[in-house]
């Protein structure tokens, strides 16, 4: 059996995907990422290693992607997360066409080709209103951790309008609105909505098509694809469970399927 990893460096968590030549994820393992890139890369190798009863000689590729994909010295190989994305999503739902990944630091828009080749990209790294932060941010001002966001935005009513186009004057709407005894839960549902505004003007910059994928660990949230099938009107592919967040490891593991094959067909030289 021929195994191949993906390793995914994130800005905020680090994930692993172990593949069998078959394609079946045997392993899968998140880690909040923090500021020592290498060693986390390496404990979460080795914890997706261990969970899969396997060696590191039993992995035939091993290939990094994300923010800090240079940083681990391990990989035989690394590409950017928009292609590792390119070719996760394209493993869930073939029929992927375009693409939103919204993470906690970034925001990206991304159209493919039929081959799951990256064809025009967006990003949307430049202020917090428009990244999964603002929710986070917005949730703790409140006094609601991160894991509490999917369950607090599911009680809510109706989305109080926020308007903001920077964080910092988002953040103030925040203040105002809970001044006036605004429902948390109808504050977070609003932040929400101008954040999926935010993505939907990256999307129409692409030149979306359907079919649409969502990913990232804020997609996530139920909610938050709700509002994203409402804004589009059309229907929208996201990935079972936890699997939202690991769709570039995911990609970045059926490159080194790819690169295995290749390797496996390229005439040994005469000595």
């Amino acid at each position: 059996m021929t195994y191949t990893a993906g390793l995914d460096l994130g800005s905020t968590y680090t994930k692993v995907i172990v593949l069998d030549e078959n394609d079946h994820i045997v392993a899968r393992v998140l880690k909040p990422t923090g500021f020592k890139f290498a060693d986390v890369a390496a404990s979460a190798y080795a914890e997706a290693l261990e969970q899969a009863s396997l060696k590191p000689e039993d992995v035939g590729y091993l290939v990094n992607t994300g923010f800090g994909r240079h940083q681990a010295p391990m990989a035989d190989a690394q590409v950017t997360d928009l292609t590792a994305a390119a070719r996760g999503a394209a493993f869930f739902f073939p029929g992927t066409r375009t693409i939103l990944d919204v993470g906690g630091q970034t925001m990206k828009a991304t159209r493919v080709t039929e081959a799951a080749k990256v064809k025009s990209f967006r990003l949307n790294d430049k202020c917090a209103a428009g990244t999964g932060a603002f929710l986070e941010k917005t949730a703790r001002y409140m006094g609601y951790s991160t894991t509490e966001i999917g369950p607090l935005v599911s009680t809510s009513k109706e989305a109080v309008p926020i308007s903001g186009v920077c964080a910092v004057f988002a953040e103030s709407e925040v203040i105002n609105q809970l001044s006036q005894g605004v429902a948390p839960a109808d504050i977070m549902h609003g932040a929400i909505v101008s954040l999926v505004g935010r993505s939907v003007q990256l999307l129409k910059r692409v030149g979306m098509e359907p079919e649409f994928t969502l990913i990232g660990g804020i997609l996530r949230f139920e909610r938050m694809v709700e509002v994203v099938r409402q804004q589009l009107g059309k229907p929208v592919n996201v990935p079972p469970g936890d699997l939202v967040q690991f769709v570039a490891a995911v990609g970045a593991a059926v490159l080194g399927q790819r690169r295995l094959r290749k390797l496996a067909l390229t005439p040994v030289p005469s000595p």
